[in-house]
Formats: structure tokens, sequence, C-alpha cells
């Protein structure tokens, strides 16, 4: 048996950043294009909902506790955005350098990077965050005369989704995987296929594709894992 200890020297982790974010807009059949690289993404905002209680009595007492469904939601906050995005933020050109607003909405993928650090090292690790099927709800924008205190234009989307298979697990909407418990060869070989590589354009990965890509993860399936 051993006595718990707090604040020890490298075990007080923190989060920070958002980095490395990739948009992979839908075709009209539902499937997946290739990344696009999203410059000036400030936040990725991550606000999941549901998964609420509901009672159930029996025998005038508190019988059993049953979970709504739980949804992924999150806003995503940038300087700018890749011109792929307009279909999914609902706008299409009709004749070149004229476009409407207000059509259909295209779903999309978004991958993009946060850091982990701790209180002896700033960076040691971080985690690749993909989200699925999301759709971006039409959000304000100001535009404001230019003053002496010149600001630049934040755009800002608010996303829903809809949950994705998982072989074994519930539907999910969001995967995260974690520098630090992947083996190096594996993970090497996600960001190869997310990020795109010299004989590869990017690509986004389902869950269940996983467990083919990480193959040293599948010759030891406790890789990583924590109880």
């Amino acid at each position: 048996m051993s006595k718990l200890k707090w604040h020890t020297a490298g075990e007080k982790f923190f989060e920070t950043g958002v980095e490395k974010a990739v948009l992979f807009p839908m075709d009209k059949n539902g499937a997946y294009k290739e990344g696009i690289a999203w410059h000036g993404v400030t936040a990725v905002n991550e606000s999941p909902s549901g998964a609420e209680v509901s009672k159930i009595y029996a025998d005038n007492i508190n019988y059993l506790n049953i979970r709504s469904a739980e949804d992924f939601k999150a806003t995503i906050e940038a300087y700018t955005y890749p011109k792929e995005f307009e279909k999914c933020e609902g706008v299409e050109e009709i004749i070149q350098g004229v476009k409407v607003a207000a059509q259909n909405r295209m779903p999309f993928g978004l991958a993009y990077r946060t850091r982990i650090g701790n209180d002896i090292d700033a960076e040691v690790g971080y985690k690749i965050h993909i989200i699925y099927n999301a759709s971006a709800a039409p959000s304000a924008r100001n535009n404001n005369t230019v003053n002496e205190n010149v600001e630049a234009a934040k755009f800002s989307w608010e996303l829903s989704t809809t949950p994705v298979n998982v072989e074994g697990k519930k539907p999910t909407a969001h995967i995260i995987i974690d520098s630090r418990k992947v083996d190096t060869e594996d993970l090497a070989a996600i960001e190869n296929i997310l990020y795109g590589s010299d004989s590869a354009n990017s690509k986004i990965i389902l869950p269940d594709e996983f467990k083919t890509i990480m193959t040293k993860a599948a010759a030891k399936p406790n890789l990583g894992v924590t109880e």
C-alpha cells in the first residue's frame, strides 16, 4: 500500500493552444474529400451536451437514473478560412466573382491539435482531435469602421455533429489521439494520413480504421491503455 501524494513534480499537467487545423469537406455522396490546411484558427471550443439524467421512481424511492444520449458540439473561431469552407457555411458561386448566401450547408470533418505541458516541460506531448459529420450554423459578423484602434475581424461558427459508428463502442463524433500513449511509429502513420505525405494527400481517418493503421498497437492490444 502507498500513501497518496499531491503536487508531485512532473505530474501537474495542462492543455493549451490550438494548431494544425485541417478541413475535410464532404462531397454530395457523403464521402470526405482530401484535407485542406486551415490557417488562422484561434479557438476550437468544445461544448458537449445531453447526457441528462431522467429519474425513474418505484417503491417510493429513486429506483433508477437513465441518461439521455450525448451530443458533441463546438465553436470554431478564426481570422480566415479556406475557400472550400464557403460551401460549408452555405455560400455558393453562381458566376465567377458572384456568390449567393443561405444555400444548403455542406457537412465536413475537422482535425486540430492541442498541446500538453506540465510543471517541468511546457511541451511534453499533444492531442490530435478529429470531429466527424459537422455542420456549421449561421453566425453574426460585425463590420466596423476603421479607426485609430484597427482590429482584424474574427469569424465564428457553431458546429453540431452527427455521430459515426465505432465497432464495439457507442457512436461518436469526436476522436482524441494522445501522443504520449501512442507508439511513435503508429503516431507517424496517423499524421502521414491526416496531414499528407510526399506520396499521398491528406485524408480523414474514420474510427474503425485506426485498428489497421496502428500496427504496433495491434501487436500489443494494451499499449497506452491505463485503467
